[in-house]
């Protein structure tokens, strides 16, 4: 019996506890540290550290359904049978020797799992003779608006599915109630049913993400309007770099689908295509949803360049309401402290009030003309 216990990795409970190298800590955090490793090197490269693993397999059929964690290859193995569909759900990456296992024993190419251990993979679909290869991204937004993402790898064959996960959290908990229902269609599907299954709740979890977002740029434009301020302007900034981010992550899932739509393996039934086809249709309209988004933020963005630019302005007039105010004051004081013996003014009775009268009068008489003009 192979396990992961012959593979040096210490089994603690359901979890496979891997010890990590340097090396590998450091390749996970930045991908240009696999440079130089030859081709199909497996090194998790990711940006969340994670120690932990669980591999959990459900068998079902028409008439039952079960669920476990699994331990070793040959538990995965014997699990296969005449019309009962397997699925391993693998989550943590951090069970690299599992893995390498895996592609051993189902001949899966070491590419393959290289990409599946590299988590800055673009979505993409390929087919091989005896399975398909399938890379999603789910996306999921903080309070701070912060984006963050996760790769979900798929290896399906036809009546084995691997899904491959870096985090545990409940993202497929509806979809493993829906396959224990004894009622459900999926119960008496095949592989390629449970792969649309998944993908569709993974494009699902986008339209989360767009009411989220949605609910933020509309915040941020009440605000804008009221008062622009530079924290303003950083959320605008922020939203703008993560619809980027997001674009780059879904633009790509839609060439996917088109590319199982019109694959030629036998391992997707025409039966499936439909609900293909359904998936593509959401994830077009996640799109063009991102496409009017970014249309918002850069229409926000010019709105407050546009306020800052006014709000700029009308401070320079009033400087400069101020400042022509006093050029003729300052030109009189100038001419009347020059220390000249021969300046009869100087002399007069009644000189000092007089120069005080031009100093109202004239300040009176350009506010006047100012008004007059629409300047103030």
């Amino acid at each position: 019996m192979v396990s992961i216990a012959d593979f040096g990795a210490p089994l603690i409970g359901n979890l496979f506890l891997l010890p990590e190298s340097p090396t590998m800590a450091k390749a996970r955090k930045n991908f240009s540290k696999k440079t130089g490793m030859p081709p199909g090197s497996l090194v998790h490269v990711g940006q969340e550290p994670l120690a932990a693993g669980r591999i959990a397999l459900m068998t079902y059929s028409a008439d039952r359904f079960e669920e476990r964690t699994v331990s070793s290859i040959d538990e995965i193995i014997s699990s296969r049978g005449q019309g009962v569909i397997t699925w391993v759900h693998c989550e943590g990456l951090d069970i690299v020797a599992m893995i390498e296992a895996i592609g051993h024993h189902f001949g899966v190419h070491h590419l393959v799992l290289e990409d599946l251990l590299n988590t800055h993979q673009r979505p993409k679909f390929e087919a091989y003779d005896e399975y398909l290869f399938i890379v999603l991204k789910t996306l999921t937004c903080d309070a701070t608006l912060k984006v963050h993402h996760e790769q979900i790898s798929i290896l399906m064959f036809d009546t084995l599915l691997f899904t491959f996960r870096e985090k545990q959290d409940d993202l497929f908990n509806d979809l493993r109630q829906r396959l224990a229902n004894p009622k459900g269609r999926s119960r008496t599907l095949g592989t390629d049913y449970l792969t649309y299954a998944i993908m569709d709740t993974v494009v699902d979890q986008y339209f989360t993400l767009t009411d989220t977002l949605e609910e933020a740029i509309e915040t941020i434009e009440v605000k804008l309007l009221d008062r622009p301020m530079a924290d303003i302007f950083a959320k605008i900034q922020l939203l703008k770099r993560e619809l980027v981010f997001i674009r780059k992550a879904i633009t790509p899932l839609r060439e996917v689908l088109l590319a199982m739509q019109r694959s030629e393996t036998g391992l997707i039934q025409e039966k499936t295509l439909p609900y293909l086809g359904d998936v593509f249709d959401h994830t077009l309209r996640v799109i063009d949803t991102m496409d009017s988004y970014r249309d918002l933020i850069n229409g926000m963005l010019d709105i407050y360049l546009s306020s800052v630019s006014n709000r700029m302005n009308e401070i320079m007039k009033v400087l400069t309401v101020f400042a022509t105010i006093f050029i003729p004051l300052t030109f009189l004081v100038g001419i009347y402290g020059m220390n000249f013996d021969f300046m009869p003014e100087l002399h007069w009775k009644w000189s000092y009030p007089i120069l005080w009268g031009f100093f109202f009068l004239i300040p009176a008489v350009l506010l006047g003309w100012f008004r007059k003009k629409k300047w103030l």
